[in-house]
């Protein structure tokens, strides 16, 4: 699956899709969205969206 349509793809497969990336391909979040061209805000905002955040220590997307 791609990320290219991460803007409106469906939050909740969004949020597998991330953490898989992250766990898989990129040491931090600052390193998935250089590596994929992605806006981190939008990224962000749309996974708050469903009430989860970003963790550096845990390199995932987990509920706030």
């Amino acid at each position: 699956m791609s990320l290219k349509n991460y803007q409106t793809m469906d939050v909740n497969l969004l949020l597998g899709l991330i953490n898989t990336t992250l766990r898989n391909d990129c040491d931090s979040l600052d390193d998935l969205v250089k590596r994929y061209d992605l806006d981190e805000s939008i990224l962000t905002g749309r996974l708050e969206s469903i009430g989860v955040r970003y963790y550096p220590e845990l390199n995932q997307f987990r509920p706030a």
